[in-house]
């Protein structure tokens, strides 16, 4: 039978808000304080923490390393990691990572890069991760820019911020002799972002089968622990007729176009549920040759996604059928069945929701409460998507830095005072691996999975 600390029960209104919660950046609104209160042992743990010289001299030294990780986030930054070729920023986050003590990382298959730093025997093994890619094409450019007390590159918040405050834990760590009783796996991986399909956590937790937790970082509030894993499945549906000349092969040949077009419309009429937040769209179409052409192909790009995989698969159902019955219309329109259309799945991000009252919330909870900062639970689509869909616990929190412009060109991040965020995360993280001699592990280890 679970823990449920009375303090975070949450009501059924608060639990439909969790479960309707979007995205891990700024535009995207919290859900719902959490209560304050955190059980026993966990308020206990932390309260050893916070109170050892050892982990404040800690605490002092991520303050003093901050101007050189600002130092890692610019040159990091400017090594451009497309989707699918993060390779040149993998071999920079690794020899870096070597550098500051973890010399027996490596790239995996994936393309991921992973480093062990072992605990003292019979802990948990917590993997703390930030992504490697970014939604910019090759080519885009990258230099970092000062200015207004900012630092202006796309990508250099989401989620070069994150993988830089992972270096700057290993070294502080490294430097200041801190064994924690649980292992850290610490992992730059790839394929979060676009049709990245969440590959690198996916090949991560197929290889790795007994990881117990997860804490990922992302740009995010102080306070904001992501707790939801929103689904999605994403579609390449492509229409293909004979085609003509549009006068003389008119009444004869079916249009691809057309055919798509009454799909589209089809799936616009679908109605989704407000609670499970569930939604649609056609996020891309293209095809024909001429404008004086009967279009032999046509090609659209379909999003869906939930906060419930069922709810998903019923709207999935209904588009793929709507698909079907439009190009049914559109053959019978000129007496023929000439005309086809054929789906691919595209991408594919499992779902689910670390309960608000297990250790790992709980103790992200604690964590912030020292910071001064309220919980503040929220939902999206990011890496812990697949240790939250396998029943592994999982949470995303921020490195620090105020960011903005997420996936634009302008996007940036001002880093006055970031390492405080990096302070709030790590505590966390020691809280859950526990630090010897200071306070237990309150992450449980896990049976280990079987393939």
């Amino acid at each position: 039978m679970p823990r449920l600390s009375s303090a975070l029960r949450l009501a059924p209104l608060v639990l439909a808000a969790l479960c309707a919660a979007r995205g891990v950046h700024a535009q995207n609104p919290a859900v719902a304080p959490t209560p304050a209160q955190v059980s026993p042992e966990v308020d206990k743990a932390f309260t050893q923490l916070m109170a050892s010289p050892t982990i404040q001299k800690l605490l002092d030294a991520v303050k003093a390393d901050h101007e050189r990780s600002v130092e890692d986030l610019k040159m990091l930054t400017e090594i451009e990691a497309p989707p699918f070729k993060e390779h040149k920023r993998a071999e920079a986050f690794l020899a870096r990572m070597k550098a500051l003590g973890l010399t027996h990382a490596k790239i995996d298959a994936e393309g991921n890069v992973i480093g062990l730093r072992k605990g003292t025997g019979n802990g948990p093994k917590l993997l703390i991760s930030a992504h490697l890619d970014t939604v910019f094409p090759a080519g885009t450019d990258v230099k970092v820019k000062e200015r207004d007390g900012r630092l202006h590159a796309p990508g250099i918040a989401d989620d070069t911020r994150g993988l830089a405050v992972l270096l700057s834990w290993l070294k502080v760590l490294n430097d200041n002799k801190i064994q924690t009783v649980g292992d850290l796996m610490i992992v730059g991986n790839v394929g979060e972002e676009e049709l990245g399909n969440l590959r690198g956590m996916k090949a991560i937790f197929r290889d790795n089968l007994d990881i117990d937790g997860m804490v990922g970082l992302e740009p995010s509030p102080p306070g904001s622990v992501l707790v939801l894993g929103t689904a999605s499945h994403r579609y390449e549906v492509t229409f293909q007729g004979p085609g003509g000349h549009s006068f003389g092969a008119f009444g004869q040949v079916p249009s691809a176009i057309h055919s798509m077009g009454r799909a589209i419309a089809k799936i616009a009429d679908i109605r989704t549920p407000s609670f499970p937040k569930t939604t649609f769209t056609v996020g891309t179409v293209g095809g024909g040759t001429s404008v004086n052409t009967i279009a032999p192909d046509a090609r659209m790009a379909i999003d869906i996604r939930s906060d419930d995989m069922a709810s998903l698969l019923e709207t999935e159902k209904k588009i793929l059928t709507a698909i079907d019955d439009a190009v049914v219309e559109e053959n019978k329109r000129w007496n023929v069945n000439t005309l086809s259309a054929s789906t691919k799945l595209i991408g594919d991000r499992p779902g689910g929701r670390t309960p608000p009252d297990s250790v790992i919330v709980e103790a992200a909870t604690r964590s912030n409460a020292a910071f001064g900062h309220k919980t503040l639970l929220r939902g999206g689509s990011t890496d812990a998507n697949v240790p939250i869909s396998l029943g592994i616990p999982a949470i995303i929190v921020g490195g620090g830095g105020k960011a903005s412009g997420f996936h634009a060109l302008s996007e940036s991040i001002d880093v006055t005072d970031a390492w405080k965020g990096a302070q709030n995360s790590l505590v966390t993280v020691l809280g859950l691996v526990g630090v010897q001699g200071v306070n237990p592990a309150l992450l449980p280890k896990r049976a280990p999975r079987t393939k």
